[in-house]
């Protein structure tokens, strides 16, 4: 990996892609004075850094991921102080949905709803992050920079449960109130990240804000004017046959299109793109691999390695670029069964209509 000579400031990444085991990317970022070390989940599909704060109710107290949980205390730091609807903050996150305001106590508020319906909800605070830059040659040096967050005194649905429980989420969305655009607008680091999710057992990956010059890496824009990281996904193919799925059902509108989302555990496709991927994986196995259902999921049942028996799979985009996924990049394995490993399709048939 080469930095760019600007340096990036680097996050560390934990946590692995199976459901079955953590099924989320998390980091660990440091705030207030003196400083408390928070583990957040890693989420491109949301603009907000927040974490559990001491007055929260529903917050887990324990996390099956073997981490100890901390809970942000405002009163305990010197240079914590609460958002006020008055600020400018405030209203660049009203104006994004991410905020909203009570005349009551003048207190800048916010009330999150996520796609697996868990939610969360408190006020915004603003204290100092501490980071961690690295240049070329591997020179690091610490700063600290002030930053809005929210501190979540509420949470609602699976943010209660504490099987894979951490400390709260860590935006990277567009917005102004992202940490990534707040950074940007202090000269700070630029409004650009790198993300890279290790999808060996072993997880981990890459997280740093500034642009990692790699030579091996192909571009593809942005569908502009749009909240969330929307790609241009033209086609998908099999074997290196392109199957047939009709354009429309990749274009982006109101309820469908190609997103970006490092919260979502696992990936979806429209039923009209699902349908057909599942059977050209199929048709394109030996027919002495057995096949079966589990959890909905087709599976298929193997005793070589996933490399020889399935297929690649491309993932096309617009202005050329492609991405390449192999076998253990569409497969999850699961149990086996007598002697057979149990591999299944990795992609979900998504439920949105449009």
């Amino acid at each position: 990996m080469l930095q760019s000579s600007n340096g990036v400031v680097d996050f560390s990444v934990q946590g692995t892609f199976d459901p079955f085991q953590v099924g989320l990317y998390y980091t660990k970022v440091q705030l207030g004075t003196p400083p408390v070390e928070f583990n957040v989940q890693i989420d491109t599909g949301s603009d907000v850094l927040w974490v559990s704060c001491n007055s929260c109710s529903g917050c887990p107290q324990t996390s099956g991921l073997q981490i100890q949980l901390n809970f942000f205390d405002p009163g305990s730091s010197s240079t914590s102080s609460m958002i006020a609807c008055s600020d400018q903050r405030c209203n660049n996150g009203i104006q994004s949905s991410d905020a909203t305001c009570s005349s009551q106590n003048n207190q800048c508020s916010y009330t999150f709803q996520y796609g697996d319906g868990s939610g969360t909800s408190g006020y915004y605070v603003s204290d100092m992050m501490h980071l961690n830059t690295i240049f070329e040659g591997s020179v690091t040096t610490n700063s600290t920079a002030p930053v809005v967050f929210g501190c979540s005194n509420q949470q609602t649905g699976d943010l209660t449960k504490s099987d894979r429980a951490v400390d709260g989420i860590f935006g990277f969305g567009q917005q102004e109130m992202s940490v990534i655009s707040q950074l940007s607008s202090q000269g700070i680091a630029p409004r650009v990240f790198s993300h890279c999710l290790k999808g060996d057992s072993s997880g981990g990956g890459i997280l740093v804000l500034g642009e990692i010059v790699e030579p091996n890496i192909v571009y593809t824009s942005l569908v502009p004017a749009q909240p969330h990281y929307n790609l241009n996904l033209q086609s998908i193919a099999v074997n290196g046959q392109t199957l047939q799925i009709d354009s429309s059902v990749f274009a982006t509108s109101n309820s469908r299109g190609t997103i970006v989302d490092s919260g979502t555990t696992l990936a979806y496709l429209a039923e009209e793109a699902y349908d057909p991927f599942v059977s050209a994986i199929t048709a394109s196995i030996p027919q002495s691999v057995h096949t079966a259902v589990s959890r909905g999921n087709q599976c298929y049942l193997i005793t070589s390695s996933v490399t020889e028996v399935f297929p690649q799979v491309s993932l096309n985009f617009a202005g050329g670029a492609s991405m390449i996924l192999r076998p253990q990049d569409y497969l999850i394995q699961q149990n086996s069964i007598g002697g057979a490993a149990v591999w299944c399709i990795g992609f979900q048939k998504s439920r949105v209509k449009g």
